[in-house]
């Protein structure tokens, strides 16, 4: 079936006629599984509306950091996030702060879902957790059954909602809704810049002389301060999900861990870093982490237009931001190839991240070298 065709099956305004395609959980992944007795005794002290009986538990398998699961009793169920197993650096994995963000975040913008209970007791499940309401719809993922593919028309008018729920995002008042000491915007984009070349610098496994390169010339090369904004810091396709009756609308944005306060152009950057292109090189291609090669997906170029539009800001040192969240999304990958080589995941979609960190690298320095963000080989 090709990309044209689900006009059978959705009308003008993107409604799903057949099938479902809703996103689903499966079996938890081997060493990653949850305690059913504990969370069987817990759940009814948190939850005494929540019912009791047998705890069925399943796993949203597509997350590289913090682990999602889905809880069931009957025909109720909650959505549980956990870090990663193996993994000691608690700021990077901060349950209560993410859980704390939702809290404050879902009453003044209600594309995030609703937080339900945090635990930070470690005699539950071995670590801090928290669960929230699931919000049931569909995720766009890079490699899609080819009849789930949206017509061309229903693809541009995604990415407009993906760019104007970015713009909107950035213009909440962080301040009214009980977030102002989430982060110091002051500074911000120098902290970035520093903080993950030394990221880099201590995940490091391999030679990749694109990634010192970028390094050098990020610290050298950075734009005054846009503004202050609260940020989410991994915003793309697949962290958002979108109406089954109505695919170009929104309803939830999923996955706050590194959200703070900050530049919105940093975040902006991060999302073009995403937004791989036919004509980019096959090794991004490869690794590319969202489904941008659709039919009818707007070009890089097209997006920094579709964002200037919707947030008012200027983009004119656009370079900079692309670049840099090419480099960002590098050192993220090679610290989850890092935990690979060090045993701490056996999960074999890990084995080859290394690839990933040279592409993106190589287009990121293409980026600096011509000036521009697309048209780059």
């Amino acid at each position: 079936m090709g990309s044209g065709s689900l006009s059978r099956d959705l009308d003008s305004t993107g409604r799903m006629n057949a099938p479902n395609w809703l996103d689903r959980p499966g079996a938890q992944r081997d060493g990653e599984e949850l305690d059913n007795d504990r969370l069987a005794e817990y759940l009814p002290t948190v939850l005494p509306d929540f019912g009791s009986g047998e705890v069925r538990v399943e796993q949203f398998a597509k997350g590289y950091s913090n682990l999602t699961y889905l809880v069931s009793v009957g025909d109720r169920s909650v959505v549980l996030r956990r870090p990663p197993f193996g993994v000691k650096i608690k700021t990077a994995h901060d349950m209560g702060r993410e859980y704390r963000i939702l809290s404050h975040l879902h009453p003044v913008w209600a594309k995030v879902p609703e937080p339900l209970v945090f635990c930070e007791d470690e005699d539950v499940l071995g670590v801090p957790f928290y669960l929230m309401e699931r919000v049931e719809g569909i995720i766009l993922r890079k490699e899609m059954p080819e009849a789930m593919t949206p017509a061309p028309e229903l693809t541009a008018r995604i990415t407009a909602t993906l760019v104007g729920s970015l713009a909107e995002l950035h213009a909440v008042d962080y301040e009214a809704a009980g977030l102002g000491e989430l982060g110091r915007p002051e500074g911000y984009v120098r902290r970035q810049v520093e903080g993950w070349a030394k990221r880099y610098v201590r995940s490091q496994t391999d030679d990749v002389r694109e990634m010192d390169l970028l390094g050098n010339w990020l610290l050298d090369s950075m734009p005054p301060e846009s503004g202050a904004a609260l940020i989410h810091n991994d915003f793309k396709h697949d962290n958002v999900v979108l109406d089954g009756d109505d695919w170009s609308r929104l309803i939830a944005v999923l996955d706050w861990e590194m959200a703070t306060l900050g530049d919105p152009l940093m975040d902006f950057g991060v999302l073009l870093a995403y937004w791989t292109q036919p004509e980019d090189p096959p090794e991004l291609i490869e690794a590319r982490l969202s489904p941008t090669l659709l039919p009818g997906t707007p070009s890089r170029a097209d997006v920094v237009e579709l964002y200037a539009r919707a947030s008012g800001n200027d983009v004119q040192n656009v370079v900079f931001y692309y670049a840099f969240g090419l480099y960002k999304v590098a050192v993220i990958v090679q610290q989850l190839y890092a935990r690979y080589v060090a045993g701490h995941t056996t999960d074999p979609r890990f084995a080859n991240l290394m690839d990933g960190v040279r592409a993106l690298s190589q287009v990121a320095w293409q980026s600096v070298q011509k000036g521009r963000i697309d048209r780059l080989f």
